[in-house]
């Protein structure tokens, strides 16, 4: 059996810090087959695979969102962490037939058999973290990815603004669509304030080994980079024993590093999540895209309060950032996405 956890928005929030706070297409993809009828009155059974611990920065934030929901009385939740790739389908399969309305997850690593699990459920609903589109031939199977760009580009903006070297290091978990391009994004970012900045960029090859990504990033300082892009934990610790700077990334760590990280990007899942509860239970949840609700102009993401470093940045990059995230919500400036693998300057 997985581990399975209920999570009690007040215990669970007590027991666990959860550190809080498409080129695929303008609008969600609409596709065959809606998943059964209106569900009854009262709170949706609701599910969550994970990879990892939930204190991880990526899953923290779905997290966030279900206890943010059990909050209000919109769902019951359990969920499993650290759920290895090769147990992944079974505990699918275990949540599928204790009768879960929606299961959520990631499933990067996991995708043909997720998607068999799916056409074997075909009444429930599953919202899962992917790199690859909704297909009809899984039209209960829907697709989200954190598209924060838009904030990770503003956090650049700032970041520029801060480096003295114009030499910055960039520590990554994997070279994936959901890595590179707000890789990409952040350099852009930069690039407006400091345009001849060079970039160190450097995969651990995990998405939780803080040792790993730590002595990476102490190799891309003692190579001269003086404001790290801290894709991983582990990176902000040695921006901090070094006494350089950080930009933080999916979640606000400032309160832990209140010397080093100036900015951060914040991936924001409510909105994600509560498009799927209000679909299912509405009976007309369907293979949709999901990560265009992690755009900016969505409520998706935002860039974190400068906090301990307001007045510390340059007025004219806050300026340009304000200016910036204004018309990103307007929809009168895109920030681009690019999904290739970043290189090294």
């Amino acid at each position: 059996m997985p581990t399975i956890k209920t999570s009690n928005p007040l215990s669970l929030l007590k027991r666990r810090q959860v550190l809080a706070g498409a080129a695929a297409g303008a609008a969600a993809l609409s596709m065959p087959g809606l998943i059964g009828k209106a569900r009854a009155e009262g709170p949706l059974k609701v599910a969550a695979i994970y990879t990892v611990p939930v204190e991880q920065q990526w899953v923290s934030r779905i997290h966030l969102a279900a206890n943010a929901a059990v909050a209000r009385g919109d769902i019951e939740y359990v969920f499993s962490e650290n759920t290895s790739n090769n147990d992944y389908e079974r505990v699918m399969r275990e949540y599928s037939e204790a009768g879960h309305d929606l299961i959520i997850g990631e499933v990067f690593a996991v995708e043909d058999a997720a998607r068999q699990v799916a056409r074997d459920y075909p009444e429930t609903a599953y919202l899962m973290g992917s790199s690859f589109l909704p297909k009809d031939d899984t039209p209960n199977f829907a697709v989200f990815d954190n598209y924060i760009q838009d904030a990770s580009y503003l956090s650049g903006i700032i970041a520029g603004a801060m480096t003295k070297t114009n030499k910055m290091g960039m520590v990554g978990g994997f070279p994936i669509p959901e890595v590179n391009r707000l890789m990409h994004a952040f350099m852009a970012g930069v690039r407006e304030t400091a345009p001849d900045t060079t970039f160190q960029v450097a995969f651990i090859g995990s998405w939780f080994d803080p040792p790993k990504a730590k002595e990476t990033a102490f190799a891309q300082i003692d190579a001269g980079a003086d404001v790290l892009y801290a894709e991983r934990f582990g990176v902000s610790d040695a921006a901090k024993e070094k006494g350089i700077l950080a930009i933080g990334n999916v979640i606000d760590t400032q309160a832990d590093y209140p010397d080093t990280v100036v900015a951060s990007a914040i991936w924001h899942f409510e909105p994600t999540l509560d498009k799927a509860i209000e679909m299912v239970k509405a009976g007309s949840f369907k293979a949709d895209n999901y990560g265009v609700y992690s755009f900016m102009k969505e409520g998706g993401c935002s860039l974190a309060p400068l906090g301990t470093f307001e007045g510390k940045v340059p007025d004219a990059a806050v300026k340009l950032a304000m200016e910036r995230e204004a018309a990103i919500k307007a929809g009168d400036f895109v920030v681009e996405i690019n999904d290739e693998e970043p290189k090294s300057s």
